[in-house]
C-alpha cells in the first residue's frame, strides 16, 4: 500500500473503500471482503446509514482495528447534538476514528467543526477533515479554524482536477481525497483515447488507470462497488507509475466539469433532514 503523509504526522492509504450508496447488508460485505484482500481504509457517514454495518464488516474481516484507517462524516443535523462523536463512534463500534469529516457546509457548521476540534484534542478522532467545503466555505472556515483540517472530500477527476482549490489547499498541506473518482461512470470520460491507450501499455483497465492517476496527484482515492471483482480491481493499481509525460497528457483533458451542481436549497434541506440509524 501507498500513503499520503498528513500534515499532523499520521498517513493514510491512498485507496480506500467508500460505502456511499450501500445498504446496510451490502457495505457489511464490501467492508469485510475488501479488508481480506488487502483494503486498509474505509469511507463511511452518518448520512450513508451504514456505519453500524462497516463496524460489523470491520470486526468480521479479521483485521485489526489498529490495521483499519476509518472515516466517516458528521451531517449536519449532527452538528450542535453534543454526543454526536460519541455516538458515531459508538454505531461504529470503535474507540476513535482515523479520519472524521463535517459533511456539509449546512446549518451551523462551525458548531460541527468545534466538534471535530474537540474530538481531535480528546483522541476521538486521529485527523479532522471537511467534506464539499469549497470556495466561500472554506474562505470563512480559515478565518475561524483553531485546528487545520488534515482532509478535503470534494468531488475530483480528471475532467476536473480542482485547481483553484488545490491552490487554497497547498499552504496548508491538506490532502484531497476524490468522490465521484471515475466521472459519476461518464462513458466520455472512461473512454477517453489517452486512458485506452495507457491502459493497453500497462495492462489495465481504464478505469484503473484513472484511479492511478489520482494517487498520483496526491488523491485518496475510495471507489465504491459492490462487485468482489470491481473491488479488486480498483485496488490493483499500485504495480505501476505513469510517467510525468502521461500525467501532462491526462491534464489536458481538465474541462472544469463538475457532475454534481449542489444548490442554496438543497443545503437548508441538508440542515433539517436526519438520518434514520440502522438500529443496534
Amino acid at each position: 500500500m501507498e500513503y499520503v503523509n498528513l500534515n499532523n504526522g499520521q498517513r493514510c492509504p491512498v485507496v480506500g473503500i467508500g460505502t456511499f450508496m450501500l445498504s446496510p447488508a451490502q457495505a457489511e460485505n464490501c467492508v469485510r471482503e475488501a479488508l481480506k484482500m488487502g483494503y486498509s481504509l474505509v469511507d463511511t457517514a452518518n448520512a450513508y446509514v451504514n456505519e453500524r454495518a462497516c463496524g460489523r464488516g470491520i470486526k468480521a474481516s479479521g483485521v485489526k482495528r489498529e490495521n483499519v484507517f476509518i472515516s466517516t462524516k458528521l451531517w449536519p443535523s449532527e452538528y450542535e447534538n453534543e454526543n454526536a462523536v460519541d455516538e458515531t463512534l459508538e454505531r461504529l463500534g470503535v474507540d476513535s476514528v482515523d479520519l472524521l469529516y463535517i459533511h456539509q457546509p449546512a446549518g451551523n457548521w462551525m458548531a460541527g467543526y468545534r466538534q471535530l476540534e474537540k474530538a481531535y484534542k480528546e483522541g476521538k478522532a486521529k485527523a479532522i477533515g471537511i467534506s464539499n467545503f469549497e470556495g466561500e466555505y472554506i474562505e470563512q472556515l480559515k478565518e475561524q479554524w483553531e485546528i487545520v483540517p488534515h482532509f478535503i472530500q470534494v468531488e475530483a477527476h480528471p475532467y476536473f482536477t480542482q485547481k483553484e482549490l488545490r491552490k487554497v489547499l497547498e499552504p496548508y498541506n491538506i490532502h484531497i481525497m476524490s468522490w465521484y473518482p471515475l466521472g459519476h461512470g461518464d462513458h466520455s470520460l472512461i473512454n477517453e483515447p489517452v486512458f485506452t491507450k495507457l491502459g493497453k501499455k500497462y495492462g489495465k483497465s481504464n478505469a484503473q488507470i484513472i484511479l492511478r492517476w489520482h494517487t498520483q496527484m496526491g488523491f485518496v482515492v475510495i471507489p465504491g462497488s459492490t462487485n468482489v471483482d470491481h473491488i479488486r480491481d480498483n485496488l490493483d493499481i499500485l504495480d505501476f507509475t505513469l510517467t510525468d509525460e502521461e500525467m501532462a497528457e491526462i491534464a489536458n483533458l481538465d474541462q472544469d466539469k463538475r457532475y454534481y451542481h449542489r444548490t442554496d436549497e438543497q443545503l437548508a434541506g441538508f440542515a433539517s433532514w436526519r438520518p434514520a440509524f440502522e438500529a443496534k
